[in-house]
């Protein structure tokens, strides 16, 4: 096992070291009780969820950057209204947060609410740039995608990739949250094979009670629920019980090759118990704050 929670040139701390988190707008407490134990810098992730006004996402984007991390609010495709409604969320962003980062992706509607089909929609309307950002996270698939085969979700990959590149903008691709390293591994080499070369936070869930961790695996479709105990070790007897990502991260940590691989880090699935989780972090790799 690589694992070493003081060895810095161990795989898992490369791992680690510069992970990030994702928050919805209601996780404000969580994320401040939870600070003194995150490295300063780290990017936090805001989601864009049904039922939260855009003034409730803006100031968590606000929290995030009040406690000396990096803000990444996400805009969701289909659930933009219109243009305006972006400008104006963009523009509040700017106003009250400032930021360089954003993550985007279509979102789960079948239908859009507004103009936007896509997150391509959204990178080639070309406000993105206008309000400072110089990042942009992509998504990514790695046990694939309930609704959107292979080949589509490759296409809209490449094409995510191509028009931030004609923009000038950085890209990064951030992971449904997956359990199976094989998967992930396989899904990594590919995507390199096909050219792709920018850095991917590969999501992992932060620890949870079983239950949770086969309802939101449900919810994403990254694995039947049988595939969740057999990877957590636990069976349908301990669906109250908790498990971390230890097992997978340590799997990954002893297979990534970074000349098959790239450049892979880590992102977190807090589900809103972020000191668990930044404890979590810290006890296992050693990345509190000094």
């Amino acid at each position: 096992m690589k694992l070493a929670y003081v060895d810095q040139h161990a795989p898992t701390v490369d791992l680690i070291q510069s992970f990030s988190l994702e928050m919805t707008a209601k996780d404000i407490e969580s994320l401040t009780d939870a600070a003194p134990l995150i490295p300063a810098g780290t990017p936090i992730s805001v989601t864009y969820l049904p039922g939260e006004e855009m003034p409730a996402r803006v100031a968590a984007a606000q929290a995030v950057k009040n406690l000396g991390f990096v803000p990444v609010p996400h805009i969701s495709a289909r659930r933009v209204l219109s243009r305006d409604d972006l400008q104006q969320f963009l523009a509040m962003l700017d106003e009250h947060v400032g930021i360089e980062r954003a993550f985007v992706i279509a979102g789960d509607p079948a239908s859009p609410m507004g103009p936007y089909e896509d997150a391509l929609a959204i990178i080639r309307d070309g406000l993105l740039p206008t309000v400072g950002v110089r990042k942009v996270g992509i998504s990514g698939y790695p046990e694939g995608h309930p609704d959107i085969d292979k080949p589509k979700l490759a296409k809209a990959m490449h094409d995510k990739i191509a028009a931030l590149s004609d923009q000038g903008l950085e890209a990064e691709i951030m992971t449904q949250f997956a359990f199976d390293a094989d998967a992930i591994l396989v899904w990594l080499e590919r995507i390199r094979q096909e050219g792709v070369t920018i850095p991917v936070r590969v999501g992992v869930p932060g620890p949870a009670s079983v239950k949770k961790l086969v309802r939101f695996a449900a919810r994403c479709g990254v694995g039947a629920s049988a595939k969740v105990m057999l990877k957590y070790g636990t069976s349908i007897t301990k669906l109250l019980s908790t498990a971390g990502p230890e097992k997978l991260i340590e799997e990954l940590a002893d297979r990534i090759d970074p000349s098959v691989h790239g450049d892979v880090l880590l992102h977190f699935y807090p589900f809103g118990a972020f000191v668990d989780t930044a404890q979590f972090i810290a006890n296992h790799y050693g990345t509190a704050k000094a």
